[in-house]
């Protein structure tokens, strides 16, 4: 890239990473904050207990996520390597004087600015230097990414990592098949023939080398991906894109595709096979495919396609950019940059319909498809510039200026802590309670309450009172008391302590 270009991309990165400070400080209680506080729990427990990446736990012991009961509260979904980073971050840079929680947010964040390099490199190779940038803009900018960019969860990193491995697979692709040891000078000089296939076999020799550079970084960064969430199967058909486009169905007997579906794969495998053993561990998932049978309703294409795609993400008007993008690629469709795009289409469409309820349900699982979403965005944005002229530019701020606004309008209460009198009692009972207490923090089932306390316990009322105190519980903690709950509970047990938030009593 010349001088300009490499500025102003540090620049968007430098700004993609500034608006992501945005509310940087708030505790674990936005939206979507169960999922994200379950996972801040891990790290946490890693912080207090040491890294223990066979046994990752939580504080919740209950039967609501698995359907069996929990009492070594078991947390057994990715590998935690994401949980490592932020404990290991954590506990060696702890000076530095930012909280765990801040930490695991800095992490999706440098990862959110990976993503927006390999979604840079892949689509300027293709696209062009314009679409290029455009697309990394959107990745950055979106509003719905912004707040998903700098969330404690391990999906900004498995999108990350996948798209860094279909980056370099792409590269070893082109290196090797640049390597050409028997070239030969034709010529009569003896002395310059020598030479000449000397320079020729050390250049193929540093040749092969960064190729197997290549090989390695796309295998660790896949492999990576699927331990961080196996979804990122889904976006393995760019790197069988490339590998049909180099050796056609020849690829089968390619050693190296081989080895490299083993080396991404055993990984994950194993640890299947490693948690299988431990049930109580694991959140029931078959529901996430089709549990509701909505997949294929219109309420499915209403939601995805709509809410969540056309609103939610791109805020209305930017479907435009999506849709002459689109229709760009299908115009182009015999030329090997089309190839790339649908593959990535077509990876994020399978996604949407195969865990159809899922994607229904939590609009995080989006995340993964906006690698796909910036792209196709980029490629309209640079074919409306390209080709209106200056009334190109005009139509793009406008159009991207709607689509920031009407798409912030929709993920700026995602920031917002809804319920500050939950978040008040878990603060005073984190600081009164004892640190092994075992409590019952009921929150509608939600974990977010029993993870800000930071104590082992049950977030429901899974058993009656009674059962719950001979499996253990000790403490009862009440968010938002009622006064029912002071002259029900209050008077049963030992009152601690209590507030206009909170209510906290001894049970044994």
């Amino acid at each position: 890239m010349k001088k300009i270009e490499v500025f102003i991309f540090l620049l968007i990165l430098l700004l993609g990473f500034l608006v992501r400070l945005y509310r940087f400080d708030n505790p674990v209680a936005d939206w979507h904050s169960f999922r994200q506080s379950d996972t801040n729990a891990v790290s946490a427990i890693f912080v207090r207990d040491g890294i223990d990446l066979l046994y990752p736990r939580y504080f919740d012991i209950s039967n609501v996520q698995s359907g069996l009961d929990n009492p070594q509260g078991y947390r057994f979904v990715e590998f935690p390597i994401y949980n490592a980073l932020q404990a290991g971050l954590f506990g060696v840079l702890g000076e530095l004087g930012l909280t765990l929680e801040q930490w695991g947010r800095l992490i999706s964040i440098f990862a959110t600015l990976s993503g927006t390099v390999f979604v840079f490199l892949l689509t300027k190779k293709y696209a062009g230097r314009i679409a290029g940038f455009m697309a990394a803009f959107f990745y950055l900018f979106l509003p719905f990414s912004i707040f998903y960019g700098r969330s404690i969860l391990p999906d900004p990193s498995m999108t990350a990592s996948i798209m860094g491995g279909i980056y370099f697979f792409d590269k070893w692709i082109e290196k090797k098949s640049k390597i050409n040891p028997s070239t030969k000078l034709r010529t009569g000089n003896q002395k310059s023939k020598i030479w000449f296939d000397k320079l020729t076999i050390l250049s193929n020799v540093e040749g092969h080398i960064k190729n197997q550079i290549f090989f390695a970084l796309s295998i660790l960064f896949t492999a990576f991906a699927f331990l961080l969430k196996p979804f990122a199967l889904f976006f393995t058909l760019p790197i069988i894109y490339f590998a049909l486009r180099e050796f056609g169905l020849g690829l089968v007997k390619k050693w190296q595709i081989w080895l490299f579906a083993f080396l991404t794969l055993a990984p994950l495998l194993v640890w299947r096979w490693w948690i299988g053993q431990y049930p109580e561990g694991i959140p029931v998932s078959g529901w996430l495919f089709n549990g509701n049978g909505i997949r294929f309703r219109p309420a499915f294409f209403r939601w995805i396609f709509f809410e969540r795609i056309t609103k939610l993400i791109l805020g209305y008007s930017g479907i435009i950019f999506a849709a002459v993008g689109t229709v760009e690629v299908l115009r182009r469709i015999k030329e090997k940059s089309s190839g790339l795009f649908l593959s990535f289409a077509l990876s994020s469409l399978i996604y949407l319909l195969v865990i159809a309820t899922g994607n229904v349900q939590h609009d995080y699982y989006q995340i993964a498809i906006i690698p796909t979403v910036s792209m196709f965005g980029g490629l309209g944005a640079a074919w409306l510039l390209g080709r209106l002229g200056r009334y190109g530019a005009v139509a793009v701020t406008v159009i991207i200026f709607a689509m920031f606004w009407f798409s912030w309008t929709q993920a700026r209460d995602y920031f917002n802590i809804n319920d500050r009198g939950m978040v008040e009692a878990a603060g005073a009972a984190n600081k009164i309670l004892p640190k092994d207490a075992t409590v019952i923090a009921p929150y509608d089932g939600s974990t977010t309450f029993l993870n800000l306390i930071q104590r082992r316990g049950w977030p429901v009322f899974q058993k009656s009172i009674e059962e719950l105190i001979e499996s253990g519980a000790e403490y009862l903690v009440i968010a938002n008391p009622t006064q029912s709950d002071f002259d029900g509970f209050g008077k049963t047990y030992k009152h601690v302590t209590s507030g206009s938030s909170y209510l906290i009593l001894k049970l044994k």
